[in-house]
């Protein structure tokens, strides 16, 4: 068994009123912990979805698992070639190398958690995702960061169809 051992002394505390948020009105990140905070244990953000909001598109992680956790609403997940509705006390893990994405479901709005384990420096790509979406950068950008940020997007006709 392979365990990472994270590498920081002092409990972390992020007070929700002093976060930094990024993203746009429909898809609110507050970014709670990068993993440089927390010795490479986790990187965590909430994330806000409003009505019908996407999310992220499919996309993978080599060297981390992604945890979904919903704090309130609903989310259409996609994890692999299976897309599962996941509604308010529902956790779903995705497991490294393995598509997922993620949006509120039809009709709904919704809040998570989100954590990747073992953590990544990212709050910089949900910077970069801001930019993008304010048309300060074009979206090309991102496949110059994809192996920076561990995040490898990729296509899913499953995803496609599901939210069509």
């Amino acid at each position: 068994m392979s365990i990472i051992q994270p590498c920081f002394d002092r409990s972390v505390v992020v007070r929700g009123a002093d976060a930094e948020i990024v993203g746009s009105p429909a898809a609110r990140i507050q970014l709670l912990a990068d993993s440089s905070a927390t010795g490479g244990a986790l990187s965590t953000v909430r994330v806000t979805l409003a009505k019908d909001a996407d999310g992220a598109r499919p996309h993978r992680h080599d060297g981390s698992a992604e945890m979904f956790y919903v704090l309130d609403g609903a989310v259409q997940v996609l994890s692999g070639s299976d897309v599962v509705t996941a509604e308010k006390g529902d956790l779903l893990v995705v497991p490294p190398r393995v598509a997922h994405a993620f949006a509120a479901a039809r009709g709904k709005g919704a809040e998570l958690l989100v954590v990747i384990t073992p953590g990544v420096e990212r709050f910089d790509y949900f910077r970069k995702l801001t930019r993008i979406a304010r048309g300060e950068e074009p979206p090309e950008t991102l496949r110059d960061v994809q192996e920076l940020f561990d995040t490898y997007f990729l296509s899913s006709p499953e995803w496609e169809a599901a939210r069509r």
